[in-house]
């Protein structure tokens, strides 16, 4: 009798897509062997096996191959040394880090201070005209260097010359009266010694001669304010500077006391300069003005690069602007050769203090710690070490040191990001002289190709070291060591296999093998 059958255990994988016949292994409680047959599942989707897989492990594993083949310089050698000295080849050394450097120096160091300033014109001289008329001449060139006393412009001086004569004219009138005057003054005089008049009569006469005394005075001074109008008609430079651009032509009606005038006239030499500088450093600038010190101003253009001008400080203001906190200077500046124009703005810079014999280093070569200030020390064998250094007052790029350091020690100022004590390094300058020394050398040698071939197969008999096999090998010096295994034919070098051209036939040689050689 056939019993049900019963269902395969968990662990017992069916396979649903194929017929198979499974038989139970055993008896189990009372009943006989039984044998199951497993019809696939007719709804069950084929899977088909994707080559691509095994596409992408072959593309792999050719990528290996090539990046093996082209990059057999950088593999190669070490496992031929680790063959032939049964070990893995000795570390290289640690390349020197360039660096650049500079020698500390012990000389005296100018202290400024630097500002912004204006330069300020000691003479602005507007030229206006203290009479009416015509401007008939305009005797300058707009921008020219004009002196004092020189002739600047005229105006019409005929009114002015008929008011003098009308004066003169009325002076000699009143003179003839007061000569008439003086004879009737006589006469009655005369008269009154004989008490032919009384006293009355020559009191006025008297009084009609100091009238017409006062007259003539009068008439003097027409004359003069004449003189006085006909000298302005020519009006001159009251100052040497430079004037401006004329703001009148000729022909026009000058009136006095014009507010715009006929031209500016502004003196350059000597010229001021107005600067600031910090609250806080007023101490030492009234400092060195007490101990009768003359303190230089040098005045710079825009970018500090070049030095316009020089003078000496003049003035200190007596307050400070309260919005700034700054306080104002003052400078004179004697001779300029005419560079300086008023209300330029220019860069000023105030020395206030010299250290004498200060020792100083360039500023890169300074570094700041969590606890202290120090420089990296260049040592004798090339290597460097961490000084501990006390820095004073900074001027540009140099730095002031107060102990820590020696005159003559060697500083790094550049590349120190990747120091560390006791590293090497070599210096750039020193890189590049000997670059330069070899290119010189290699152009009065011939290259060694033109001397005797090279042998990089016999360099790697020689176990050189592994940089140096490095550099030697070559697709032609693999080539050269398979020949020289025991056992194997030697292959002649083909110089033109790259080109895909057969070697040109040797002498005494067979023409055919040549061809036969790729």
């Amino acid at each position: 009798m056939i019993s049900k059958p019963q269902a395969p255990p968990p662990s017992m994988i069916l396979d649903t897509n194929t017929s198979r016949t499974f038989q139970t292994p055993e008896k189990r409680n009372g009943h006989s062997p039984t044998t199951v047959e497993l019809k696939p599942n007719v709804d069950a989707p084929t899977v088909k096996r994707s080559r691509w897989g095994w596409l992408i492990t072959l593309g792999f594993l050719a990528g290996a191959g090539a990046a093996g083949w082209y990059y057999q310089a950088a593999w190669l050698p070490r496992v031929m040394g680790m063959l032939s000295s049964g070990g893995p080849p000795a570390k290289p050394p640690a390349r020197p880090i360039p660096v650049v450097t500079a020698v500390v120096k012990k000389r005296n160091m100018d202290l400024f201070l630097n500002g912004l300033g204006t330069v300020t014109a000691l003479k602005t001289v507007t030229m206006r005209s203290r009479v009416e008329g015509e401007l008939i001449n305009i005797a300058f060139a707009e921008g020219q260097m004009v002196h004092e006393g020189q002739l600047i412009a005229e105006i019409d001086t005929r009114p002015f010359m008929v008011q003098r004569d009308q004066a003169a004219g009325q002076l000699a009138r009143d003179k003839a009266t007061l000569d008439i005057a003086n004879l009737n003054l006589n006469r009655l005089n005369k008269l009154l010694a004989s008490k032919a008049v009384n006293q009355q009569m020559v009191d006025e006469q008297v009084a009609l001669v100091k009238q017409t005394e006062g007259m003539i005075k009068s008439d003097d001074a027409m004359i003069a304010s004449a003189e006085l109008q006909l000298t302005y008609c020519k009006i001159v430079a009251p100052v040497t500077g430079r004037i401006g651009l004329r703001l009148v032509d000729v022909g026009n009606y000058v009136r006095a006391n014009d507010p715009n005038g006929l031209a500016v006239i502004t003196q350059l030499e000597p010229i001021a300069l107005v600067f600031t500088i910090p609250q806080d450093d007023i101490p030492r600038v009234q400092k060195r003005m007490r101990e009768g010190h003359v303190l230089t101003v040098d005045a710079y253009d825009r970018d500090f690069q070049f030095k316009i001008a020089t003078g000496v400080l003049k003035a200190i203001d007596n307050q400070v602007d309260p919005t700034t906190g700054t306080l104002k200077l003052k400078a004179q500046f004697d001779k300029n050769d005419n560079v300086l124009f008023p209300n330029q703005f220019v860069n000023t810079r105030l020395l206030v203090d010299t250290r004498r014999n200060a020792v100083v280093v360039p500023s890169a070569a300074v570094q700041r710690g969590p606890s202290s200030t120090f420089v990296y020390l260049v040592k004798p064998d090339e290597t460097v070490d961490l000084q501990n250094v006390v820095i004073g007052p900074t001027e540009g790029a140099e730095t002031c040191i107060e102990s820590g350091l020696s005159p003559g020690d060697i500083v790094v100022t550049d590349g120190i990001d990747k120091l560390q004590p006791k590293s090497k390094i070599t210096t750039r300058e020193k890189k590049a002289g000997e670059g330069k020394g070899e290119k010189e050398k290699g152009k009065g040698e011939s290259s060694p190709s033109d001397t005797a071939p090279s042998n990089p197969a016999g360099a790697q008999r020689g176990k050189k070291p592994a940089a140096e096999q490095l550099d030697q090998i070559t697709p032609d010096s693999i080539q050269a060591a398979k020949a020289d295994e025991p056992g194997k034919p030697e292959t002649p070098a083909t110089p033109n296999s790259e080109k895909g051209k057969p070697d040109a036939p040797k002498s005494g040689g067979s023409t055919e093998r040549s061809k036969e050689t790729p």
